[in-house]
């Protein structure tokens, strides 16, 4: 199973230095992961190499195998 699906073509999304890209729809997205509690965004946390989540709703540290993510398209303008 690929981890990195486009959302409309379920093609493999490639890394760029300001999020995803899908090669087939030129399309760019981000990775937007959502709390499983609470169901509000949150914000990645990065601490040598390991990535965790903190939802400021709940004011806590989410882990990141519980977080709900998604790929929403970003806006060029």
């Amino acid at each position: 199973m690929q981890e990195n699906q486009c959302p409309k073509c379920q093609s493999e999304l490639r890394w760029q230095k300001e999020g995803y890209h899908c090669d087939f729809c030129q399309i760019d997205f981000k990775k937007v992961a959502y709390c499983p509690d609470c169901s509000k965004e949150m914000e990645k946390l990065n601490a040598c190499g390991a990535a965790s989540y903190f939802c400021h709703d709940c004011n806590e540290l989410k882990s990141k195998s519980r977080a709900k993510t998604e790929f929403s398209e970003i806006a060029i303008s």
